[in-house]
């Protein structure tokens, strides 16, 4: 039995804008009556299922129908003015804002939360390091073959599988690890990220590329372990990855960046009335809203959150 040291975090107490004035508007809107459409990418489903499940049972008169989809899409709604309220893993960008004030509306792109990329395997792979030189050499197709990871393995050729060709992973993977190297044409992709678990879980070969929050074990409050479909690989920025210098996606190293993969989560709307997408986007931000991003074991943005050290014994 070994001992390792894992950092836990906990959020201090808080209160920020829990309620507003109830303005009202030509739609019949206020800030927390009335319905609307939001897209959300995919991959932040859990844990917006989680904050609408709060936030309906506080605001009986408000109607939020999420759209779940993906990042391309969420945003393309967003544009068309057919949402008001995106959730997902970017900010807009100078040429969809320009878009934007070209037609004399001015969006916001706000922090939500801290979340990040998993690497998954099967639990029958004993390879559970990895560095980030590895996973982009994987990603641009330099390395295909489990054997170039690791000598000893008994696998063969490397499957590996994201969420959706038009994700926000993949733009993460292109854009922050593989910085302008083309993709190899390998890369398979499903739809959802329940389905890349499922895939990963039944396949020795293959390495899932998901979301943080689909990896958490929602039996434990503690937050301190994963999915036990599959196992959850550590990420180092080592050339040399071993267990001694590679990360976990635990929650407070996402907190203090220490994950190779984090990246931040935002809310992007263009509500110019302040109606009913702003008074969601006050419940995400405000004290309850980033509680429940807390317990999911993301790290809220809004909020100041504490990290304490905790020791947890392996087997």
């Amino acid at each position: 039995m070994k001992k390792r040291s894992i950092l836990l975090c906990s959020m201090l107490v808080c209160t920020l804008f829990a309620c507003g004035p109830r303005n009202n508007n030509s739609d019949g809107q206020t800030l927390y009556s009335g319905e609307i459409s939001i897209a959300v990418d995919e991959s932040l489903r859990p844990i917006m299922e989680r904050e609408l499940q709060v936030y309906q049972v506080n605001y009986p008169e408000a109607t939020i129908n999420p759209i779940y989809c993906n990042e391309v899409e969420a945003v393309n709604l967003l544009l068309k003015d057919s949402v008001r309220l995106v959730i997902a893993n970017r900010r807009l960008t100078e040429d969809e804002l320009a878009s934007f004030h070209s037609r004399k509306f001015f969006p916001e792109s706000i922090r939500l939360a801290v979340g990040g990329i998993a690497l998954i395997t099967n639990k029958e792979n004993p390879d559970t390091v990895i560095s980030v030189r590895q996973f982009k050499d994987i990603l641009t197709g330099k390395i295909t073959e489990w054997k170039q990871l690791n000598e000893s393995s008994k696998l063969g050729k490397l499957q590996v599988v994201f969420d959706n060709p038009n994700s926000g992973t993949i733009r993460y993977a292109i854009d922050s690890i593989c910085r302008g190297e083309k993709l190899t044409g390998e890369l398979k992709a499903l739809k959802l990220n329940d389905q890349v678990i499922d895939y990963v879980a039944k396949t020795p070969e293959a390495i899932g590329v998901i979301g943080v929050d689909w990896v958490g074990n929602s039996n434990d409050s503690t937050r301190l372990s994963f999915n036990e479909a599959v196992n959850v690989m550590g990420v180092t920025h080592s050339i040399n990855p071993s267990a001694e210098n590679c990360v976990w996606p635990y929650q407070a190293y996402l907190a203090l960046r220490t994950y190779p993969l984090t990246h931040d989560i935002f809310v992007l709307i263009n509500d110019p009335r302040g109606a009913l997408p702003t008074g969601l986007l006050t419940f995400l931000t405000s004290d309850k809203g980033q509680r429940i991003i807390l317990k999911s074991g993301l790290v809220p943005a809004t909020q100041p959150v504490n990290i304490r050290p905790v020791t947890v014994k392996d087997e």
